[in-house]
């Protein structure tokens, strides 16, 4: 039997420092960035990602005269604006209708998964040699200046992946130095910790910064004895800001959901979702400039097949969690500069199939919804119109790179700066898209 050697390296090494409490999941930290004052509080946005993609038609643009095969066996039911209608499961958003608006016209390029996901969460296409990086990502290096130093700037609760195109929502072609701070685990789990911040009394902290001077000695070596491409280069900010984000009381506290009141966690729900956009609330409370959260509580929106059982599943908890998140940032005042999104990669067929184990709708990326509020949006408004089937746009179409200007614009960010990908070419963040003027003055 021929015997195969290993010669330790670098990536050994950052193995070993994964096995202390730092945990992989600090794997994907985002730059910590210097701390500054400020008089206002920086734009931050909550954005719950709908991965599968929700039913326009069943949830925010129902047409009752169309045929039953069309229109499904949901009702629309009258929302707190006159004229203004949701489906019958959103009760809860038809009180507070008032606080966001709806795009009834958006529309993509493709009704594929992986690069639907990624187009959404950007702004722009996905191809073989280019991972875009993300909005939470761009917001992160663009603000590198200005956040404080003690709470992760961009984090993503719950792991998003497709089977295609890998993990979504993350850096691509920035640099992992502005991947998100992953929690992977459930907020609703009643023995729910961030890995990074359990305690372990075998090691202090003495010992970790130890351990933290040995990983910074190799990396030291390592950088002498290779080339240094620009994904090693971000090591060394990497694991200083994974150690600080460990030792920070700041951070510990900000991601503790148990303080939350018992009366309030139950007006959120007591689900994936609902925990999930309370732990947001508390992390932008604390300065997080921008939060992902995994949104759905079973099997996402993907309803191909039992359409109405499946969004009688889903729908309930969005609609509770959306609503509370809403109310519960304008009681605190931080509605107007927290920008909140509920989106996912394309809409629903509006003809339902004919699936043996019941009915459901498939991709349909020609015409579907998403909403905005908060964050200087203008709320209430209902932006678009499809056809009598909901299945074209025929009033004021909105591109994705349209509603990802506008994201941009909300949040103070810059479309036009440059950054260089990892195989250094030049390209900046939002080549294309303009701003929805009838949502942003």
């Amino acid at each position: 039997m021929q015997m195969h050697t290993h010669k330790p390296n670098r990536r050994d090494f950052l193995t070993v420092g994964a096995l202390t409490p730092l945990g992989v999941s600090l794997n994907g930290l985002l730059q910590q960035e210097a701390s500054a004052s400020q008089s206002k509080r920086p734009k931050s946005c909550i954005l719950l990602w709908m991965l599968g993609g929700p039913s326009h038609i069943d949830m925010y643009d129902l047409k009752p005269d169309a045929p039953a095969e069309i229109r499904g066996a949901l009702h629309p039911i009258q929302t707190k604006i006159p004229g203004v209608e949701l489906g019958e499961l959103m009760p809860n958003m038809a009180k507070c209708v008032d606080k966001f608006s709806i795009i009834r016209s958006m529309h993509s390029y493709t009704a594929s998964h992986g690069k639907g996901d990624h187009h959404l969460l950007s702004g722009r296409k996905f191809t073989n040699d280019f991972y875009p990086p993300s909005f939470g990502s761009i917001l992160a290096w663009q603000s590198e200046a200005r956040q404080s130093g003690n709470v992760p700037p961009y984090v993503q609760i719950g792991k998003l992946t497709s089977t295609l195109f890998g993990f979504q929502a993350k850096a691509g072609a920035l640099g992992r130095k502005y991947d998100p701070f992953l929690v992977e685990s459930d907020p609703n789990n009643s023995k729910f910790s961030v890995d990074a911040f359990a305690a372990n009394d075998s090691i202090g902290f003495k010992r970790l910064s130890d351990r933290q001077n040995l990983l910074k000695q190799v990396d030291q070596f390592q950088a002498r004895v290779e080339t240094k491409m620009r994904f090693a280069q971000t090591h060394d900010a990497f694991n200083a800001r994974a150690f600080d984000l460990l030792t920070s009381n700041k951070a510990k506290e900000a991601f503790d959901i148990s303080s939350e009141p018992e009366g309030l966690r139950d007006r959120y729900g007591r689900n994936r979702v609902g925990q999930g956009l309370l732990l947001a609330r508390r992390l932008v409370e604390s300065g997080v400039r921008f939060v992902t959260v995994k949104g759905y509580v079973r099997s996402g929106w993907d309803h191909h097949s039992e359409a109405l059982s499946r969004l009688k599943s889903e729908v309930p908890s969005y609609d509770q969690g959306y609503s509370a998140l809403l109310e519960d940032l304008a009681d605190r005042g931080m509605l107007e500069d927290t920008l909140v999104i509920t989106a996912g990669e394309f809409g629903r067929t509006p003809r339902l199939n004919t699936d043996s184990r019941g009915p459901g709708r498939d991709h349909w990326s020609q015409a579907f919804s998403l909403t905005m509020g908060g964050g200087g949006v203008k709320t209430g408004v209902v932006l678009g119109a499809t056809d009598k089937h909901a299945a074209e746009v025929t009033e004021r179409p909105v591109s994705v790179e349209d509603y990802a200007a506008t994201v941009y614009q909300a949040l103070g960010m810059n479309p036009h700066k440059t950054y260089l990908t990892l195989d250094g070419r030049p390209t900046e963040g939002l080549p294309e898209g303009h701003v929805i003027s009838e949502l942003l003055a």
